[in-house]
C-alpha cells in the first residue's frame, strides 16, 4: 500500500511538472506573440477612433462597448478556431485568406484617400443629415468589426506563427490570451482617446488654475487629435494591407515586390547612421502603404463602376 501510494504521488508530481512546463509555454508564447503583433495593434487603435468620432458624447462608450464585444466575437470564436483548424490541417491556406483580408483594408483606405481627394461620397457620413441615427450607428459598428475582423486575423496568423511549435494546448491558451489582452488594452486606450475632451470639460470646472489650463488644453487638442488619428488609420489601413499582400506574395514564390520594399528598407537604413532602424522601417512602411493604395484604388474603383452599372449604391 504505501509503494502504491508513493507511486501515485510520483504520477501526481509528474503531471504538475508537465502542466508547470505547459503553462511556461504559454506564458512565453504569449510574450511573444504579443511583442511581434505590436504594429498591427497600433494600426488598430489608430482606426478605430474614426468610427465614434461625430456622435454624442453619451453614445461614445456605448459604441467602443459593442465594437469590443464584436472584436471579441471575432477573435475567440471566428478566429481563434479557425487559425488552429487551419494549421493543423490547411495550412497552405493562411496566406491566400490573409491576402484577400489585406487587400479588403487596402480597399477600405484607399477609398478614404480617393474621398479626401475630392471623389465621390459613398453612403451617409457624419458630414451629411442623418435621417436615421440608429441605423446610421449599426451600419457605423458594423463596419468597424468588420475592419477589426481583418486585423484580428493578422494579430491572430502573428501569434499563431510565434507558436506554432508549441502543443495544441499552449497554441490555443496562447492566442486566447493573446486575443482578450490585446482586445481590452486597444479599446481601453480608444475609450481614453475619445472621452479626452469630456475629461477636459470636467477639468475646466475645477477651481485651481493649472486644473483649467490643462482642461482647455485638452478641449483644444482634442479635435487635432481626432483629426490626425483619422489620417494615420488610413495609412495604417493601407501600410498593413499593402505588408500583408507583399509578404503574402513572398510565401507564394513571387518575392520580388517584397525585395523593392526591402530594398528602400536597408537603403534609408544605411544611409540615416544612427537613426537607420527608425528610417528602414519607415520606408518600409510607406512602400507597403503606396502597395495597398494602387491596389486598393484599383479595386474600388471596379467596385464602384460595378455598382453604377448595376444602379445600386455603394
Amino acid at each position: 500500500m504505501p509503494s502504491g501510494l508513493v507511486a501515485l504521488l510520483d504520477d501526481v508530481a509528474v503531471i504538475a511538472r508537465a502542466a508547470a512546463a505547459s503553462m511556461d509555454d504559454v506564458a512565453a508564447g504569449v510574450a511573444k506573440a504579443g511583442t511581434k503583433a505590436a504594429g498591427v495593434v497600433i494600426d488598430d487603435a489608430a482606426v478605430t477612433p474614426g468610427y465614434v468620432t461625430g456622435f454624442t458624447p453619451d453614445r461614445e462608450l456605448p459604441i467602443i462597448w459593442k465594437i469590443t464585444k464584436g472584436s471579441l466575437f471575432n477573435k475567440l470564436v471566428i478566429l481563434l478556431p479557425v487559425a488552429l483548424l487551419l494549421s493543423a490541417f490547411l495550412p497552405m491556406a493562411i496566406t491566400p485568406i490573409l491576402m484577400a483580408g489585406g487587400l479588403y483594408l487596402a480597399f477600405e483606405g484607399a477609398e478614404k484617400v480617393l474621398e479626401k481627394l475630392g471623389g465621390e461620397k459613398h453612403g451617409e457620413t457624419l458630414d451629411d443629415p442623418v435621417s436615421d441615427v440608429a441605423t446610421f450607428e449599426k451600419t457605423r459598428v458594423a463596419g468597424a468589426i468588420r475592419t477589426d475582423l481583418i486585423l484580428s486575423a493578422e494579430i491572430m496568423a502573428i501569434a499563431l506563427s510565434q507558436v506554432e511549435d508549441s502543443s495544441f494546448i499552449a497554441r490555443a491558451v496562447a492566442l486566447a490570451v493573446v486575443g482578450v489582452l490585446i482586445t481590452i488594452g486597444v479599446y481601453g486606450a480608444v475609450a481614453l482617446i475619445v472621452k479626452m475632451d469630456d475629461v477636459g470639460l470636467h477639468l475646466t470646472k475645477k477651481p485651481g488654475a493649472s486644473a483649467q489650463a490643462l482642461g482647455r488644453g485638452l478641449l483644444k487638442a482634442m479635435p487635432i487629435v481626432l483629426k490626425v488619428l483619422g489620417s494615420v488609420g488610413t495609412v495604417a489601413m493601407l501600410w498593413v494591407g499593402g505588408g500583408i499582400i507583399l509578404h503574402g506574395l513572398e510565401e507564394l514564390g513571387l518575392p520580388a515586390p517584397a525585395h523593392v520594399a526591402h530594398s528602400v528598407e536597408h537603403a534609408l537604413a544605411e544611409a540615416t547612421g544612427p537613426l537607420g532602424p527608425v528610417f528602414g522601417w519607415l520606408g518600409y512602411a510607406v512602400a507597403s502603404a503606396v502597395v495597398g493604395l494602387v491596389l486598393g484604388a484599383v479595386v474600388a474603383v471596379v467596385v464602384h463602376l460595378v455598382a453604377k452599372a448595376r444602379g445600386k449604391g455603394h
